[in-house]
């Protein structure tokens, strides 16, 4: 008879990886199990387009990663994980050839929005400047699990962030900063009016100020590969290239812990409809670029930055998003969150060349081109952009759900941010990481905190796995 394990975990991305780690810290065997060649899950880095181009096909730009109380608690910089942070975390150019910008330093930001709101931008971060460790803490972790560290800073932190950006933007007297504001919150790929959608926004805009928008040094790889480095050393098994079907494919263990969308653990797991009111959201459509050079950006701010947000003003930030996530329709100018990672890590293409990449929001699993349109809109801010392409990998919602089956539909939110999903995920219920089978737990970006290469939805999920092996003792 095979060992038997404390916990095996399925799939290993950054929530398996972190909630197997957790495990293993806590004295336990653990074994993973992943369908792909390599661990990675939504961190990984590939070549995609040309030889020598290293692309990461999802997750690239990682504020919530540098500030995640999970990683900061590992030696992770010991496995290989270096944070490289850009000289302005991030551009939002405007047709003009103008741009504001979210920077390091506060007075910078608020100087790129203009003397009418540089002092209302101001006001709306002060509460929380210095306070990033307390805050996130109680915001990454179940709200309901215990008392806040600050529970008066949480809640003016939700006073504010529980409305919708809409809203929190109309402090603001010109669209500069109502559009850099938007376009924080269409992270989540949520319409504008979403309530919560505010505290997206500030929680982005706090990181850039407390822990930069970094990137991991030779891609989002390493972050995955520094923990399954972490997680060997304590004892812990990785088998990949195994796709689980079923419950009884696995080894024996006193747990198992799926780092896999609702829909794949109820089948796997033989729980039928127990996730059946589980939404997914609107999806991306995503092109990865090989560059003969950077690019060409108009406004000067862009060419420093990291990452780039290319929409012209709130208006058609907010048009493009409804058109995905309510109207059911590609946007005709598509909203654009994009990066350019070998501005400050050239390590990733060949010397003098660059990859780029760029996505925009498009309903789930539809099946047209949006190459056009995103094409389209990078020329706006960035003329000439088309004649330094080499190569592009065109990714939308069909192939994302095939590099990584959590993105169903291509959602790479791994679950709509609307209704109770803002709050409870992935249903509304005092454990969200326990399933209906007392011996399987669900840890994946489709629980709370939600998306984010953060680790926080397996370090809750370990949590709640080794109280319910200690209570039962068995």
């Amino acid at each position: 008879m095979p060992a038997l394990r404390d916990v095996v975990v399925v799939g290993a991305g950054p929530n398996g990886l972190t909630a197997a780690v957790e495990l293993a810290r806590r004295g336990m065997s653990v074994a993973l199990f992943e369908a792909k060649e390599t661990v990675g899950g939504g961190a990984r880095t590939e070549e995609l387009t040309l030889p020598g181009f290293r692309h990461d096909p999802c997750s690239a730009v990682h504020p919530m990663g540098a500030g995640s109380p999970a990683f900061n608690a590992m030696p992770l910089a010991r496995y290989g994980l270096e944070w490289v942070q850009p000289e302005l975390p991030l551009a939002h150019p405007f047709p003009d050839g103008s741009a504001a910008v979210l920077a390091r330093a506060v007075g910078e930001t608020a100087a790129s929005l203009g003397p009418r709101d540089a002092a209302a931008y101001r006001k709306l971060l002060a509460p929380y400047l210095g306070r990033w460790e307390t805050l996130v803490g109680d915001f990454l972790k179940v709200p309901w699990d215990g008392l806040p560290r600050d529970p008066v800073l949480l809640a003016r932190f939700g006073l504010t962030g529980m409305r919708p950006v809409s809203w929190v933007a109309r402090r603001f007297a010109d669209d500069r900063a109502r559009a850099l504001l938007t376009g924080l919150a269409a992270h989540v790929i949520a319409p504008t009016s979403t309530p919560a959608t505010g505290a997206v926004a500030l929680v982005f805009a706090l990181a850039a100020h407390e822990v930069g928008w970094p990137i991991a040094r030779g891609g989002s790889q390493s972050i995955a590969d520094a923990l399954a480095g972490y997680l060997r050393d304590l004892g812990g098994e990785i088998h990949t290239g195994v796709e689980v079907r079923r419950l009884d494919e696995l080894p024996p263990a006193r747990a198992y812990v799926f780092d896999t969308s609702p829909t794949a653990l109820a089948r796997i797991a033989g729980l039928g409809r127990a996730y059946r009111d589980f939404r997914y959201g609107a999806a991306a459509f995503k092109i990865d670029y090989a560059l003969d050079g950077p690019v060409p950006w108009t406004a000067p701010e862009a060419r420093r930055a990291g990452s780039v947000h290319l929409g012209s003003g709130s208006a058609e930030i907010t048009r493009a998003l409804d058109d995905a996530a309510r109207r059911g329709r590609a946007p005709e100018v598509p909203f654009l969150v994009t990066s350019q990672p070998t501005l400050f890590d050239p390590s990733r293409a060949p010397e003098g060349k660059h990859v780029y990449w760029a996505y925009g929001h498009v309903p789930n699993g539809w099946e047209g081109d949006l190459t056009e349109a995103i094409e389209r809109q990078i020329e706006r801010f960035a003329p000439g952009f088309r004649d330094l392409v080499l190569a592009r990998a065109v990714a939308g919602p069909p192939e994302l759900a095939r590099r990584n089956a959590n993105y169903v539909g291509g959602d790479i939110a791994c679950g709509a941010f609307a209704g109770t999903q803002t709050m409870f995920r992935p249903r509304i219920g005092p454990r969200p990481y326990s399933t209906a089978h007392p011996a399987v737990f669900l840890c994946s970006s489709a629980t709370w905190p939600a998306p984010g290469v953060h680790g926080m939805s397996g370090h809750n999920a370990a949590k709640a796995v080794w109280r319910r092996l200690r209570a039962t003792g068995s």
